[in-house]
């Protein structure tokens, strides 16, 4: 295997595509339910604005990330070569399995600037909206309430 690349920002903000599978953007957030914390990880392809796919898990981690970008790239056919996924510098992407599947997947990888949100303005105004919506307004008794409602 090749060195991984720098950490640049390929993207540069564009928030747009010209195509589908072009462009995907990955966030992970954190959401409180009683003494538990789930985290959300989710996929969004820059054309549509849809979101591919996502999953929820009681563990911020590597697996998280890895198991996210697999069944996004099944759905519904896999994205040609030359895809750009882009994320923050969190150590899930960051880490070495995770780049290793990039790179098995012919995908180049992006990043934001540290300490610099907009960089990942699609992602970061989705769970904004996902916690002010729908989130924060339902009283959620169970974790399967909690599931349901992100669905």
């Amino acid at each position: 295997m090749c060195e991984p690349e720098r950490k640049k920002n390929i993207l540069r903000q564009q928030s747009s595509a010209e195509r589908p599978n072009q462009r995907w953007i990955s966030d992970v957030t954190c959401f409180k339910l009683g003494d538990h914390y789930f985290y959300i990880c989710m996929i969004t392809d820059l054309f549509s604005r849809r979101v591919i796919k996502y999953k929820i898990s009681k563990k911020n981690n590597t697996q998280l990330i890895t198991t996210t970008f697999k069944m996004a790239h099944k759905e519904p056919s896999p994205p040609p070569s030359g895809l750009i996924f882009h994320s923050d510098r969190g150590a899930q992407y960051t880490s070495h399995r995770f780049q290793q599947l990039l790179h098995e997947h012919h995908a180049k990888q992006s990043f934001s600037h540290p300490g610099k949100p907009h960089d990942n303005a699609v992602a970061e105004s989705f769970f904004a909206s996902l916690k002010k919506e729908e989130l924060y307004r339902k009283a959620l008794p169970s974790d399967r309430a909690f599931q349901a409602s992100v669905a």
